[in-house]
């Protein structure tokens, strides 16, 4: 079978997705070539088809943030690589095919006990979590935390983590469902946000003190409850926008309670390869203590891009999803 990748010819819905042949060349000089075993699926795929993100050019438009696979062939001056090695990545754009080349300082081995399919759910994912607990707002042991989306993939990963570290974590996802999801993965409280407002139930829960930190991957539909859920002088993490860009917010906000608001991106944390590996490592060994688990929840095959974007955009999936080519 000859190669392929789902392409996109302009900003739009999931209907514009079409599987066409490629012929994937030769790594050059510090590249690799991996054929992937498995592909994740992640919000900002969505971001980057829509056109919420700004549209590259060519006009053809391959997306995907993450993938694992096995090197299938190096290009001069690799070292640390070979042929046949299991290998992850998170790396702008052109996921979605059954190969690709990339720059061999972007890849990380897999480690024996990992799967493909966990790895692929991962290194976006997983890299994701590990930056917002230990930099964008480093949690400490008897802290508390509201995360939003707790039954989607970073949300599941956030939930575990957060736990393994001793601190309280409070989650919000939509249905009953989901809400036991979220408390199987380490959230001490779980809030249908399909019941009314969280942030009276964020302060019910505290005792009228609020959260030290909100992390929100939900964007317009939850920053104003958010900032009345956190305590004084606590911290609001926006890392995503599924509900739409924040409008509105302004340096008022903050003062009511001297908060803090950051709004990071995965990939400045991982620009430089050694932080990238330094990461990594961290992730891998917390999923070989028993910290992390993370078992794609759904998997379809890489041609059904289409329908795997309608359902995460619909709320239909829980976890994390993996497409297979």
């Amino acid at each position: 079978m000859s190669d392929y990748a789902m392409i996109t010819t302009e900003p739009g819905g999931p209907g514009n997705f079409r599987r066409v042949d490629i012929t994937v060349p030769d790594p050059g000089p510090g590249e690799v070539r991996v054929r992937h075993s498995a592909v994740g699926l992640n919000f900002i795929d969505v971001y980057h088809r829509s056109g919420t993100y700004p549209w590259p050019k060519p006009r053809d438009l391959v997306v995907g943030s993450e993938g694992a696979g096995v090197v299938d062939a190096v290009g001069p001056g690799v070292t640390g690589l070979r042929i046949g090695d299991r290998v992850a990545y998170t790396h702008p754009l052109r996921a979605y095919a059954s190969a690709r080349v990339l720059p061999a300082e972007r890849v990380v081995p897999i480690p024996d006990g990992v799967t493909d399919e966990v790895a692929a759910t991962l290194m976006l994912k997983g890299l994701t979590a590990h930056y917002l607990i230990h930099d964008s707002h480093a949690v400490q042991p008897g802290q508390t935390a509201l995360v939003h989306a707790a039954a989607g993939g970073v949300g599941l990963l956030l939930g575990q983590w957060l736990a393994a570290r001793g601190v309280t974590a409070i989650g919000t996802a939509g249905g009953p469902e989901k809400c036991a999801l979220a408390r199987a993965h380490g959230y001490a409280h779980v809030i249908d946000n399909r019941e009314g407002d969280f942030a009276a139930e964020v302060n019910r829960i505290t005792g009228g003190a609020g959260v030290d930190v909100v992390y929100d991957g939900v964007g317009e539909a939850t920053w104003r409850g958010s900032m009345q859920a956190l305590a004084l002088r606590g911290s609001y993490v926006c890392f995503g926008q599924a509900s739409g860009p924040i409008t509105g917010f302004t340096f008022a906000d903050l003062a009511a309670k001297s908060a803090k608001a950051t709004r990071p991106v995965l990939f400045h944390f991982i620009a430089d390869p050694a932080e990238l590996r330094r990461r990594a490592a961290d992730l891998f060994a917390a999923v070989a203590a028993g910290h992390l688990h993370s078992e794609p929840r759904q998997r379809l095959p890489l041609t059904d891009a289409a329908r795997a974007h309608e359902d995460l955009e619909a709320r239909k999936t829980t976890g994390a999803t993996v497409m297979i080519p």
